[in-house]
């Protein structure tokens, strides 16, 4: 039964992180003749709503379980396709940008605890290692395979990449609603909503309270992923100035890209090793990334975005894990969803910052 509900969270994966539209937004945007200072005002809208609904949507997947938030958080990506083919202006794109918002907020916390509680039914804890790595793989596989289609979508136009991206919509909605919910039923289950949901956060705050050491645990893994994503993001813009083809661009971000995807996947068996010996290592590694910029060759700059992308999937998937299984049930979700507000904190902060560093180097 559990293998069923692997592999169909594996087919959300798949669906989820393949999109033509959504790894080219910003040169369909710039197609159609917004500007950069626009555009860069849609992502803090992305950023903002996405940081207020990062913890109520954790919370609703606890309350209303695990699988009704996933097939709504497809649903609403299918929405945000929807509304980007038919936006005519700059504040009907941020409504669909919002909504896409959103949909990621739903997914966050929702679907790890859902493989989490499936594997703890079957008494399969020890596999959710396995999960974690092979779903974070499958997603940077697939982000990659959209950014190298990133020519692909431009010809066709936004409309019809949005069009394309309905069709997996519908796909993941399908796979979404063949999940099944392993949430336990309990004695909240009788009371108001409101008050499930007070409960929910006031119980996830104490617990955090009480474990300082998960606290730190979520602030150090955003932290690491957050430098390490915004190295990635400016490099799209900083490597055709430091001289590459722009033909090439696509190609770079695919393989740095894939040094995610093969980072996510090796840390399941480097099971024994200490967790302070892989913050180190990849604090070195993103650290390697920021110090090939320095020698203004964008080859060396692909290897160096190459080795922080692997490091950084490397100690986030063991992070995973390791709060996943240090968590409470009942706040699974969550606590997993203040992960992810933490990180959309550090990136609002350190984004202006590493800006400056980049026009700087």
């Amino acid at each position: 039964m559990y293998k069923k509900q692997i592999v169909k969270l594996y087919l959300v994966a798949i669906f989820e992180s393949f999109s033509l539209g959504n790894a080219s937004w910003v040169a369909l945007l710039a197609l159609r003749g917004y500007s950069i200072a626009q555009i860069g005002i849609l992502e803090s809208i992305f950023h903002v709503v996405s940081l207020c609904g990062e913890i109520p949507s954790g919370v609703m997947a606890d309350v209303l379980g695990r699988k009704r938030v996933m097939v709504l958080s497809r649903v609403m990506s299918l929405l945000s396709a929807l509304a980007m083919i038919f936006s005519q202006s700059f504040w009907s794109i941020a409504a669909a940008v919002g909504i896409n918002a959103l949909s990621y907020n739903l997914a966050s916390g929702a679907r790890e605890a859902l493989a989490y509680e499936s594997l703890k039914k079957y008494g399969k804890e020890s596999e959710y290692n396995r999960f974690s790595a092979t779903e974070m793989m499958i997603y940077r596989i697939g982000t990659a395979c959209s950014t190298l289609l990133a020519g692909l979508s431009l010809s066709l136009g936004y409309k019809k990449a949005y069009s394309a991206d309905v069709v997996l919509g519908i796909f993941a909605v399908t796979a979404a609603m063949g999940l099944t919910e392993m949430q336990k039923a309990c004695s909240r289950e009788k009371k108001g909503i409101l008050v499930r949901c007070r409960e929910c956060v006031t119980e996830s705050g104490l617990f955090l309270k009480k474990n300082p050491k998960v606290f730190g645990l979520i602030m150090i893994n955003s932290f690491v992923g957050a430098v390490s994503t915004l190295l990635l993001f400016f490099l799209q813009a900083k490597l055709p100035q430091m001289g590459l083809n722009p033909s090439l661009l696509g190609p770079a971000l695919f393989l740095m890209q894939m040094g995610a995807a093969f980072g996510a996947k090796l840390v399941q068996y480097c099971q024994k090793l200490r967790f302070g010996k892989i913050i180190v290592c990849s604090v070195v590694g993103i650290m390697a990334g920021l110090v090939s910029l320095i020698f203004g060759n964008p080859y060396f700059v692909i290897a160096g975005g190459f080795i922080a992308a692997f490091f950084d999937d490397f100690m986030e998937v063991r992070a995973d894990i390791m709060l996943n299984e240090q968590i409470p049930s009942e706040q699974r979700a969550t606590l997993v969803s203040v992960s992810s507000f933490c990180f959309s904190m550090i990136m609002i902060l350190l984004s202006p910052f590493m800006g400056w560093i980049f026009d700087k180097i």
